[in-house]
């Protein structure tokens, strides 16, 4: 998730995107406008005796509400740290923490499969938020009388940390209580199995949180639904592709060298074409003397009008900032890539930068199905690779 970088805490990134710009105001809004029955409520669950009036007169209750709403999500922040700093701990690394509009985010470079560190990484978050509602707590006990401002946002941070806490705890993966119980689950049966009941239960906590979103005609619990279940089903099938592809490496999957169709960087527009209607191609890695130059694809080519394809040569339009594998990359590595690169396909390179062979998204998928079928890949031996995995169909 992209957003504003504001610093850095502890070598971890603190990004807010433009949801949490949004969201914000409309928080330090409700309650603001909300503030004499919060305060009501606060009144009665610590006994206090808060001054409605004082915190309703002119423009106090708009500016206590966006302190609390500013605190509130100080609080969703350290949680986060909570999480990062244990992960730190077990050798994780962070790449940024991030504000949004449904709460905070910590993006993992890679989730962990230790049930153990998965479990203590998951329940920190939330003992962070019960701590902070703690200390809140005691700072409304501290507060002198006649200070009611004070006093409102730390009972209001007090109760909302916990209750912060609570929440998160219910099992809805991939909240913390959906991975505290992924945890759980992985002690005794294999980590994807465990991702994907967790992730069954995941979604069935986001239809109820949904329903009663849809009941209460609140906004956020049914946007809070959706993120949930969208996030449980990604987890699950990048947890189910990283069992499938484990072992398995792009020379495995990958067309070798000698079944690839190239193209050199002296050939004009005109010929390429003529190539592409004859062999079924939309794309070529181009090459010069066994090493890879650039690709070129038929919206390269589009571009140039027809009459003018005898004078432009394949070097002219095509893409010299190409997205590579290696090899011995891990097959999972390789589908990564191609997303973040918006590509189907890469071209396989050596240290050389030679290309040995090329792998599509449609030899992942294949390998993917056969390997869940119950089928297995032979090892690449350099002149052979097993007939479902053709990289040459024009349809990658």
């Amino acid at each position: 998730m992209r957003g504003i970088h504001i610093g850095s805490a502890f070598g971890i990134p603190v990004r807010l995107n433009w949801t949490f710009l949004i969201i914000l105001p409309i928080f330090a809004y409700i309650i603001g406008a909300d503030i004499g029955l919060i305060a009501e409520a606060l009144n009665d669950l610590f006994a206090a005796d808060i001054d409605i009036g004082q915190l309703e007169s002119g423009m106090t209750q708009w500016v206590l509400g966006l302190v609390a709403a500013i605190g509130l999500f100080v609080g969703v922040l350290l949680h986060e740290f909570g999480h990062s700093l244990v992960a730190m701990r077990y050798g994780y690394e962070i790449d940024s923490i991030t504000l949004w509009l449904l709460g905070g985010l910590a993006s993992f470079t890679d989730f962990p499969e230790d049930w153990k560190h998965e479990f203590w990484i998951a329940i920190a978050g939330p003992v962070v938020s019960v701590a902070v509602g703690v200390v809140a707590y005691v700072g409304f006990l501290l507060t002198p009388s006649g200070l009611d401002g004070v006093a409102f946002v730390l009972g209001y941070l007090a109760l909302l940390n916990v209750v912060l806490a609570v929440f998160n705890m219910l099992p809805g993966f991939p909240m913390d209580g959906g991975r505290v119980l992924r945890a759980l689950l992985a002690r005794n049966r294999p980590h994807a199995q465990a991702t994907q009941m967790a992730a069954e239960v995941g979604k069935i906590f986001a239809f109820v949180l949904g329903l009663l979103g849809l009941f209460a005609f609140n906004v956020i619990l049914i946007l809070l639904a959706f993120f949930i279940y969208i996030a449980a089903s990604g987890e699950a099938q990048q947890t189910v592709l990283k069992a499938t592809f484990e072992g398995v490496c792009v020379r495995d999957v990958m067309t070798p060298r000698n079944e690839l169709k190239t193209v050199t960087e002296t050939e004009t527009v005109a010929e390429l074409f003529e190539r592409m209607f004859r062999e079924r191609h939309t794309g070529y890695p181009v090459v010069r003397g066994g090493e890879l130059v650039g690709v070129v694809t038929l919206n390269d080519a589009s571009d140039i009008k027809e009459v003018e394809r005898d004078a432009f040569r394949i070097d002219d339009i095509m893409s010299t900032d190409v997205a590579t594998i290696q090899p011995d990359d891990d097959a999972l590595t390789a589908l990564r890539t191609m997303q973040e690169n918006g590509v189907g396909r890469l071209p396989v390179v050596d240290e050389d930068e030679t290309l040995v062979g090329l792998i599509s998204r449609t030899d992942l998928m294949t390998a993917f199905d056969v390997i869940r079928s119950g089928g297995s890949i032979s090892p690449f031996d350099g002149e052979n690779i097993p007939g479902p995995f053709d990289a040459g169909n024009p349809s990658k």
